[in-house]
Protein backbone atom coordinates (compact mmCIF):
# COMPACT_ATOMS: atom_id res chain seq x y z
CA UNK A 1 0.00 0.00 0.00
CA UNK A 2 1.32 3.66 -0.97
CA UNK A 3 -0.13 6.93 -0.33
CA UNK A 4 -1.00 8.75 -3.64
CA UNK A 5 -1.99 12.69 -3.80
CA UNK A 6 -3.40 14.06 -6.72
CA UNK A 7 -5.80 16.54 -7.78
CA UNK A 8 -9.12 15.39 -8.41
CA UNK A 9 -11.71 18.12 -10.02
CA UNK A 10 -9.73 20.66 -8.10
CA UNK A 11 -9.45 19.34 -5.07
CA UNK A 12 -6.35 17.80 -3.10
CA UNK A 13 -7.05 13.92 -2.41
CA UNK A 14 -5.29 11.35 -0.77
CA UNK A 15 -5.86 7.45 -1.02
CA UNK A 16 -3.65 4.73 0.82
CA UNK A 17 -3.65 1.96 -2.31
CA UNK A 18 -1.97 -0.48 -4.53
CA UNK A 19 -0.15 1.99 -6.94
CA UNK A 20 -1.15 -0.60 -9.49
CA UNK A 21 -4.72 -0.13 -9.37
CA UNK A 22 -6.56 1.00 -12.38
CA UNK A 23 -7.40 4.91 -11.91
CA UNK A 24 -10.70 3.76 -13.37
CA UNK A 25 -11.43 1.34 -10.24
CA UNK A 26 -9.95 4.20 -7.68
CA UNK A 27 -12.67 6.94 -9.59
CA UNK A 28 -15.52 4.39 -9.37
CA UNK A 29 -15.05 2.53 -6.25
CA UNK A 30 -13.41 5.03 -4.12
CA UNK A 31 -14.46 8.55 -4.83
CA UNK A 32 -17.56 7.52 -5.99
CA UNK A 33 -17.57 8.42 -9.40
CA UNK A 34 -19.78 7.15 -12.13
CA UNK A 35 -19.53 8.69 -15.22
CA UNK A 36 -16.29 7.07 -16.13
CA UNK A 37 -17.58 3.23 -16.96
CA UNK A 38 -15.78 0.48 -17.54
CA UNK A 39 -16.41 -0.27 -21.43
CA UNK A 40 -13.52 -2.36 -23.42
CA UNK A 41 -10.92 -2.35 -19.94
CA UNK A 42 -8.30 -1.80 -22.72
CA UNK A 43 -8.40 1.93 -24.07
CA UNK A 44 -10.06 1.59 -27.20
CA UNK A 45 -13.24 2.66 -26.14
CA UNK A 46 -13.24 6.22 -24.30
CA UNK A 47 -15.80 5.77 -21.91
CA UNK A 48 -13.85 6.04 -18.87
CA UNK A 49 -12.06 8.77 -20.71
CA UNK A 50 -10.58 11.74 -18.35
CA UNK A 51 -8.04 14.47 -18.22
CA UNK A 52 -5.11 14.34 -16.64
CA UNK A 53 -2.33 17.12 -16.83
CA UNK A 54 -4.63 18.66 -19.79
CA UNK A 55 -4.31 15.23 -21.35
CA UNK A 56 -7.22 13.41 -22.64
CA UNK A 57 -6.54 9.35 -21.12
CA UNK A 58 -8.30 6.34 -20.91
CA UNK A 59 -8.82 6.18 -16.93
CA UNK A 60 -8.32 1.83 -17.26
CA UNK A 61 -4.93 2.10 -18.92
CA UNK A 62 -3.22 3.61 -16.18
CA UNK A 63 -2.21 2.71 -12.95
CA UNK A 64 -2.95 4.87 -9.70
CA UNK A 65 0.65 5.38 -9.29
CA UNK A 66 0.53 7.35 -12.36
CA UNK A 67 -1.36 9.94 -11.03
CA UNK A 68 0.30 11.11 -8.31
CA UNK A 69 0.64 14.33 -7.89
CA UNK A 70 -1.21 14.87 -10.95
CA UNK A 71 -4.70 16.74 -11.56
CA UNK A 72 -6.79 14.55 -12.77
CA UNK A 73 -10.62 16.05 -13.84
CA UNK A 74 -14.13 13.84 -14.76
CA UNK A 75 -16.54 15.06 -16.19
CA UNK A 76 -18.24 15.56 -12.49
CA UNK A 77 -15.54 18.22 -12.00
CA UNK A 78 -17.01 20.16 -15.15
CA UNK A 79 -20.57 20.10 -14.16
CA UNK A 80 -20.77 23.65 -12.61
CA UNK A 81 -18.15 25.04 -15.75
CA UNK A 82 -19.80 27.33 -18.63
CA UNK A 83 -18.04 25.10 -21.14
CA UNK A 84 -19.67 22.22 -19.89
CA UNK A 85 -22.68 23.72 -20.25
CA UNK A 86 -22.09 24.73 -23.45
CA UNK A 87 -21.24 20.93 -24.38
CA UNK A 88 -24.63 19.85 -23.06
CA UNK A 89 -26.57 22.38 -24.78
CA UNK A 90 -25.15 21.35 -27.81
CA UNK A 91 -25.46 17.98 -27.78
CA UNK A 92 -29.03 18.52 -26.48
CA UNK A 93 -29.70 20.77 -29.61
CA UNK A 94 -27.64 18.28 -32.17
CA UNK A 95 -29.62 14.77 -30.83
CA UNK A 96 -26.23 13.71 -29.96
CA UNK A 97 -27.52 11.56 -26.63
CA UNK A 98 -28.81 8.36 -27.18
CA UNK A 99 -28.17 5.59 -24.21
CA UNK A 100 -25.80 8.13 -22.72
CA UNK A 101 -23.11 5.44 -21.83
CA UNK A 102 -20.54 7.23 -24.15
CA UNK A 103 -21.64 10.38 -23.23
CA UNK A 104 -19.20 11.75 -20.60
CA UNK A 105 -16.46 10.10 -22.74
CA UNK A 106 -17.39 11.99 -25.75
CA UNK A 107 -18.25 15.12 -23.39
CA UNK A 108 -14.89 14.94 -22.30
CA UNK A 109 -12.94 14.44 -25.54
CA UNK A 110 -14.94 17.13 -26.51
CA UNK A 111 -13.94 19.72 -24.00
CA UNK A 112 -9.93 18.22 -24.60
CA UNK A 113 -10.64 19.29 -27.97
CA UNK A 114 -11.80 22.58 -27.86
CA UNK A 115 -9.66 23.80 -24.77
CA UNK A 116 -6.47 23.21 -27.30
CA UNK A 117 -8.31 24.15 -31.05
CA UNK A 118 -11.37 26.46 -30.33
CA UNK A 119 -12.31 26.33 -33.46
CA UNK A 120 -11.58 22.85 -35.18
CA UNK A 121 -12.31 21.69 -38.51
CA UNK A 122 -14.24 18.25 -39.13
CA UNK A 123 -11.00 16.56 -39.84
CA UNK A 124 -9.99 18.20 -36.70
CA UNK A 125 -13.23 17.14 -35.02
CA UNK A 126 -12.86 13.61 -36.18
CA UNK A 127 -9.47 12.89 -35.00
CA UNK A 128 -9.66 14.21 -31.42
CA UNK A 129 -12.97 11.99 -30.84
CA UNK A 130 -11.51 8.96 -32.18
CA UNK A 131 -10.39 7.43 -29.30
CA UNK A 132 -14.12 6.89 -28.29
CA UNK A 133 -16.50 4.26 -29.36
CA UNK A 134 -20.61 5.58 -29.88
CA UNK A 135 -22.69 2.60 -30.84
CA UNK A 136 -26.01 4.18 -30.89
CA UNK A 137 -25.96 7.70 -32.06
CA UNK A 138 -23.10 7.77 -34.84
CA UNK A 139 -20.40 10.39 -35.24
CA UNK A 140 -22.60 13.10 -37.04
CA UNK A 141 -24.98 14.33 -34.30
CA UNK A 142 -21.79 14.35 -32.18
CA UNK A 143 -19.69 16.16 -34.99
CA UNK A 144 -22.52 18.73 -35.13
CA UNK A 145 -22.27 19.24 -31.45
CA UNK A 146 -18.99 19.97 -31.36
CA UNK A 147 -19.01 22.23 -34.15
CA UNK A 148 -22.18 24.27 -32.02
CA UNK A 149 -20.26 24.18 -29.03
CA UNK A 150 -16.88 25.59 -31.03
CA UNK A 151 -19.26 28.64 -31.69
CA UNK A 152 -21.49 29.18 -29.02
CA UNK A 153 -18.21 29.23 -26.66
CA UNK A 154 -16.01 31.42 -28.64
CA UNK A 155 -15.02 33.44 -25.80
CA UNK A 156 -15.22 30.54 -23.63
CA UNK A 157 -12.44 28.08 -25.14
Amino acid sequence: MTKIKFNLNNKEVSIESNPLRRLLDVLREDFKLIAPKEGCGQGECGACSVIIDGNLINSCCVPLGNVNAAKVITIEGLVDTKEFNILKEAYEDAGAVQCGFCTPGMIMASYALLTKNSTPNEDEIREGISGNLCRCTGYDKIIEAIKLASKRGDTVW
